[in-house]
């Protein structure tokens, strides 16, 4: 049994901890909050345990089980879905409570911020996360990037010359409704997930990420430009190739991404995620030496069955079919893709 501790409850930390709860291999020993919202309540609802650090105990007016270094204590290890850069912060408290550690896509693992010298992606490089003692569960646009990019690389290899990406990111998660949209569009320097990608994928196919932020909450959506050596393949050969890729969904006929997380809600699984990535068959071209997909990434839901694969890989050392056996008795996504291909189905 893995005891495991969530560090953080928000939109990643209560989703890992719900589908934990779930596992009979995973012995979930408390959530971690910082502040005494309406979140503490809801964990405490679903029989989670409480911790929040020692000097803030009293603002919590006992509803706190403990302090957050006697959950590391009883941990083995730590899943941290705090904010971005909380993580490098929490860093050293982890390794003098001598705990292993997932961190998110938040944190970084290039230079003085890094938190871990390895992202993890279960389509490329499960194996190597092998009992490890930290890592990075890559962020969902990374996730997604990895989950399009391994198969296209398996088939084509050095046929491609290049990928080109734009992420159209979204503004904030479902749940965060105070958090307002405004009406702009945000322009984003530099962004991260070029090199983390490249991290784990490595160098033998150049990819170029641009990235903006637009205002809505119905998902990421990634343009892809994949470039050949020679004449691209079909576009429908491309679709055929991911017809039995787990964790991707090829649809026709979805016009917008509402629709998907609409749809998704209708399947009354926990929250409203598909826990996948969308192709969207009508937005694809090919021509001449270039084939143009787009695909819509499930921002917060992508990353959580992702987490359990790696804890799965970290602390069981399970080989990679049965951890997605085990993974799927959970989250059920052959059912869900099944589901969103027969709603947005060709016939």
């Amino acid at each position: 049994m893995v005891k495991a501790f969530v560090n953080g409850y928000g939109s990643i930390g209560s989703r890992i901890a719900s589908f934990l709860q779930d596992d009979p291999q995973v012995d979930v020993v408390g959530v971690g909050k910082y502040s005494p919202d309406a979140g503490v309540d809801r964990a405490i609802s679903l029989g989670l345990d409480v911790y929040v650090p020692h000097e803030r105990i009293p603002k919590f007016n006992g509803r706190a089980t403990g302090d957050i270094k006697s959950a590391l204590d009883a941990a083995d290890i730590v899943i941290d879905a705090s904010p971005g850069g909380h993580g490098l912060r929490n860093k050293e408290l982890y390794e003098r409570h001598d705990v292993s550690v997932i961190y998110q896509g938040g944190e970084s693992v290039f230079g003085s911020d890094a938190v871990s010298n390895f992202i993890f992606n279960s389509r490329v490089n499960y194996g190597d996360a092998l009992g490890r003692r930290d890592a990075v569960q890559g962020s969902c646009n990374v996730t997604g990037l990895g989950r399009i990019i391994e198969p296209l690389r398996e088939r084509y290899g050095d046929s491609i010359k290049r990928l080109d990406i734009t992420l159209i990111r979204r503004w904030a998660d479902i749940e965060q409704t105070s958090k307002s949209l405004p009406d702009t569009i945000q322009f984003t320097p530099n962004p991260h997930h070029a090199d983390d990608a490249r991290a784990y994928l490595g160098d033998d196919i150049p990819i170029y990420v641009r990235s903006v932020k637009v205002p809505t909450r119905q998902m990421h959506l990634h343009i892809m430009d994949i470039r050949f050596q020679a004449e691209a393949p079909p576009a429908d050969d491309i679709h055929r190739l991911f017809a039995a890729e787990r964790g991707v969904a090829v649809l026709f006929g979805a016009t917008d991404t509402k629709q998907v997380r609409d749809f998704a809600d209708t399947m009354k699984y926990n929250f409203t995620d598909t826990n996948m990535v969308h192709i969207h068959t009508e937005m694809s071209a090919s021509r001449g030496d270039m084939v143009q997909m787009v695909y819509s990434d499930d921002q917060t839901g992508i990353v959580i069955p992702e987490n359990h694969m790696l804890l799965q890989a970290m602390m069981l050392q399970k080989p990679y079919e049965e951890a997605v056996h085990h993974t799927e008795s959970l989250f059920h996504m052959e059912q869900r893709k099944a589901a969103l291909e027969s709603h947005f189905s060709s016939t």
